[in-house]
């Protein structure tokens, strides 16, 4: 019999334990997905654009950036009534939201590339999938009339890699997320089998663990993962179904529990079990600056490019930002009655700006993430034709971290770009970053290869790459606050300071995503509204 203590030790956490556990363990962002998953929170906040109505005659508001944080403050401001100006330090409008195409150039610190794409092809350097719950993403997207396609974000048929594993030999994800789960599977039914969660189970729920694990791990009567149909059916064959004599299929032999466990395939498990990487995404057919420029159209009127910003003033009247034009070298000011500021962090922080210390610490207190971004260009689809692949990514634990098949165009002829790279953080990304681009396409090419020997090179006709701490309008890819940072900076970044408000992604909980820049605009444009019609 159990004792009342060991009862008590064992017990399920209610789901208030929980979610404590959880916020202590990963902080705010992984208790507002844990209370998403539980009902107890929505995926994104955003239900509908703030109403702004009621303007004060001649009010005005000046916008600093054109990415979509600016473009939709621009907009909505618009709408409202408010005269508004926005300023791009580029020679275009849409910030990360970008795709660079044939005749494009890329410029960064040290180099400048020529894209060499054929007509259609493109890279998505920023942001280049949008998920189901990104409503605010996908509300303009509608509102503008983006056309959107679906986005193949999982593919059982891609490969992972990694150079300790299978003797270096990348495996289908479906062949080893299927034996990871069956090894899972009958190792927990050993256990249950064995008494050995008898205190932690009742009878009755130990029963339905049985019939679970032997139904998810694919298990036979003795409760063992071996070579079966079954687990053809999910893993693959050696020899597939077919008709006729020979038509039985063949099952393949499954992986040992080592050579799983040596792929750390529950790393690709976990990549596509996070709420933003689910398998509902989309993608703006022809490319993502499709959005960037839904909003040009609207309010591209509005914007003044290549002007470069050196200091923000501001009084109990209005604000002032001194500027030079960097194609004329002209200098000028614009005056107005409020300020959105969307630039990064990253350089905000090096121009002179007049507003609290505390929000100066804030904006110094945060840095920025790298990423790097290769395209591939290929004479043709041979992942497809070839391997089966269409869309979906292949993952290694090489410097380039995964390659990425495209979506659209399925079955089509003639050239298509791979992404040939996406490392982000340490390590992968600096090292790429820290290689002139002509290098960069040469390591893509020969880690890339270990997933397509025969074709990579052979069918490599041009690339293109963007390595974002280079880029010299950014300096980086997006903000990495902490929890620590947060709790001591996060509100003093946010908050209205006189007559300027900062947006962005790095203003969000929702970092590193469009979401996160378009949620935060829109509440800096509301909290303005708000002490504008006050005023």
């Amino acid at each position: 019999m159990t004792d009342p203590v060991s009862r008590e030790f064992f017990a399920p956490p209610t789901r208030r334990q929980l979610l404590t556990m959880i916020g202590k363990v990963g902080g705010a962002g992984a208790l507002y997905q844990a209370m998403t998953v539980l009902g107890h929170a929505a995926d994104s906040q955003f239900s509908a654009p703030p109403r702004l109505t009621g303007a004060k005659p001649g009010a005005s508001v000046v916008v600093l950036g054109a990415g979509l944080a600016g473009m939709v403050a621009a907009y909505e401001l618009t709408k409202a009534g408010y005269t508004v100006q926005v300023l791009e330090f580029q020679d275009r409008t849409g910030g990360r939201n970008w795709s660079v195409r044939g005749g494009d150039t890329i410029t960064e610190l040290g180099s400048i590339q020529t894209v060499q794409f054929a007509p259609g092809n493109y890279l998505n350097p920023g942001p280049w999938r949008i998920p189901y719950h990104h409503r605010t993403v996908l509300h303009y997207c509608k509102e503008l009339g983006v056309e959107l396609e679906h986005f193949a974000q999982i593919n059982h048929n891609a490969f992972v890699h990694r150079k300790d594993a299978y003797g270096g030999k990348p495996q289908r994800y479906r062949e080893i997320s299927t034996d990871f789960k069956g090894h899972v599977a009958e190792l927990l039914s050993k256990s249950l089998n064995a008494g050995a969660l008898d205190t932690a189970v009742t009878a009755e729920d130990k029963a339905r663990l049985f019939d679970a694990m032997k139904e998810w791990g694919v298990l036979d009567k003795n409760r063992a993962y071996t070579k079966s149909i079954k687990v053809g059916e999910q893993r693959g064959w050696d020899r597939a179904p077919g008709g006729g004599v020979n038509g039985a299929p063949i099952p393949g032999e499954v992986g040992t529990l080592s050579d799983t466990l040596s792929t750390k395939v529950w790393q690709q498990i976990g990549f596509y079990a996070e709420n933003v990487m689910q398998t509902t995404m989309f993608q703006p057919k022809g490319g993502m600056d499709r959005i960037g420029k839904g909003f040009a159209a609207k309010i591209g009127h509005l914007v003044r490019l290549n002007t470069r910003v050196s200091k923000i003033a501001q009084d109990d009247n209005g604000v002032t930002v001194s500027w030079t034009d960097s194609k004329t070298g002209v200098s000028g000011q614009t005056r107005a009655d409020w300020l959105v500021c969307t630039i990064p962090a990253t350089v905000l922080g090096q121009l002179d700006v007049q507003v609290s210390d505390a929000k100066k610490a804030a904006i110094r207190a945060l840095p920025y993430s790298n990423s790097v971004k290769i395209g591939l260009e290929m004479k043709r689809r041979f992942w497809e034709t070839d391997y089966a692949i269409y869309g979906g990514h292949s993952f290694t634990d090489q410097d380039i971290s995964l390659i990425s098949y495209p979506t659209g165009n399925w079955f089509g002829d003639g050239p298509a770009v791979v992404l040939g790279a996406y490392p982000y953080g340490l390590i992968g990304s600096y090292r790429l970053a820290g290689l002139t681009p002509e290098k960069r396409i040469a390591a893509a090419l020969d880690q890339g290869s270990v997933f397509h020997p025969a074709e990579y090179k052979a069918e490599f006709l041009s690339g293109a790459s963007v390595a974002w701490n280079r880029i010299p309008w950014i300096l980086g890819c997006c903000a990495t606050w902490t929890e620590t940072s947060r709790a001591a900076h996060y509100q003093n970044l946010v908050s209205l300071d006189g007559r300027v408000v900062l947006a962005g992604e790095h203003c969000s909980y929702y970092g590193c995503w469009q979401e996160g820049a378009l949620l935060s605009s829109l509440d800096a444009i509301s909290r303005l509204h708000q002490r504008a019609s006050a005023a």
